[in-house]
């Protein structure tokens, strides 16, 4: 896959914030897709060596059925420490050394983390979705920002995700009895869309099938 917007990641903290700074300037919120979906992916990590070592995985399905065309993985040396607000510049670099070992293009990449839901609004899945130039989904397992509504106990139930009085994303039941989850648009796609999408990926479990197949592989499970 062809990276669009390279940039260094051996980075201070304050540098990391100018390029959030920039980049989120580039996220588009809007349904931009090249062509019909049929394939989606999912990416996660894994650490090896005390964290010393980022373990990349990624996995390509078939849309709408959520079969497994294509899956791989990556290491290299972790280069940023775990600071909350900043996960991309860990887990990116890693992401993209995977990515670029797989033939088939996903048409959108599901992440497990933030897309604008986030405090300058550039979580992983914006980040990662602009560096791309593809439609990107974020899909957190917990809440970084905002407030929402009570949610109901009912399969596709949402509620917005409030934080500075602007609706940065949604928090969405997928599955009856367990957590939701928090999805918020990447880039290049609307919030109702990226919550058909999560709802579509996820026909039995809480995760999407793209998370739930990358996790393991990144989790050498």
């Amino acid at each position: 896959m062809k990276i669009y917007q390279p940039h260094p990641w051996l980075l201070s903290v304050d540098e990391a914030i100018t390029i959030q700074e920039e980049l989120r300037n580039q996220v588009i919120t809007q349904d931009q897709f090249s062509q019909p979906v049929q394939y989606v992916a999912g990416v996660d990590m894994g650490f090896e060596a005390d964290g010393t070592i980022s373990r990349a995985a990624v996995a390509v399905l078939s849309f709408p059925d959520l079969q497994i065309i294509e899956t791989n993985l990556a290491y290299r040396p972790t280069s940023f420490p775990y600071i909350p607000g900043f996960l991309s510049f860990r887990e990116i670099p890693a992401i993209l050394d995977a990515l670029e070992k797989i033939e088939t293009t996903p048409d959108i990449i599901l992440c497990d983390g933030q897309g604008i839901a986030h405090p300058r609004r550039l979580g992983i899945a914006s980040h990662l979705g602009v560096l791309l130039n593809i439609p990107t989904i974020g899909v957190a397992k917990s809440l970084l920002i905002g407030k929402h509504e009570e949610l109901p106990d009912t399969r596709g139930s949402w509620q917005p995700l409030i934080h500075r009085g602007e609706t940065i994303g949604a928090v969405l039941r997928t599955r009856i009895g367990v957590k939701p989850v928090y999805v918020s648009s990447g880039h290049k796609i609307s919030l109702l869309t990226a919550i058909d999408y999560v709802l579509r990926c996820t026909p039995k479990y809480r995760l999407p099938e793209t998370t739930r197949v990358a996790d393991k592989l990144a989790s050498n499970r």
